[in-house]
């Protein structure tokens, strides 16, 4: 069952996780944010991708900022993946509970088994403060880093905190 805007803050309350909140209009891009959150929300803009591998059987979130453009063919040896792919919108569904322009690492409140494993670039990780969305993409919480911790350990998800391999710009 999908997990509401709602729900998840009052999730995140309960774990005596702080976070600030920005309401906004409805955000697709990293482009989409730079122009409508504003920038006093600090923290990392966070940029999400839902992947799996060749055969679908196995599925990843890939968190980074928004400002860098993941090598997807790099990373697969990386994190012992054959081929690469964006999860298409269906398969995020099932995954997630989230359709596409919606995808964030609080996503993983609706992930109790565990099926989708978290990559999260190493300059995120260490980053004070990360902007997510809360299930839609019409807000962005600011969540500072132990707060995240928490959140991970509360939904039984252990990040894999690497440097990811980047596109050649």
């Amino acid at each position: 069952m999908e997990t509401s805007a709602a729900e998840l803050e009052a999730f995140l309350a309960g774990l005596g996780i702080p976070f600030e909140r920005f309401d906004h209009d409805p955000v697709y891009t990293c482009d989409d944010v730079s122009r409508i959150v504003p920038p006093a929300a600090g923290g990392v803009q966070t940029k999400n991708l839902f992947i799996r591998d060749k055969k679908g059987q196995r599925h990843w979130l890939v968190v980074t900022d928004c400002s860098r453009a993941v090598d997807l063919k790099a990373l697969a040896p990386v994190i012992g993946a054959d081929h690469l792919s964006l999860g298409s919108p269906e398969r995020l569904m099932r995954c997630l509970g989230l359709s596409p322009g919606s995808v964030t690492l609080l996503g993983l409140v609706n992930d109790p088994e565990r099926q989708v494993a978290v990559i999260i670039d190493r300059e995120v990780w260490d980053a004070p403060a990360l902007r997510c969305h809360p299930l839609t993409n019409t807000a962005t919480l600011v969540i500072p880093h132990d707060g995240i911790v928490r959140f991970l350990e509360a939904t039984g998800h252990q990040p894999q905190v690497t440097a990811l391999p980047l596109r050649p710009t």
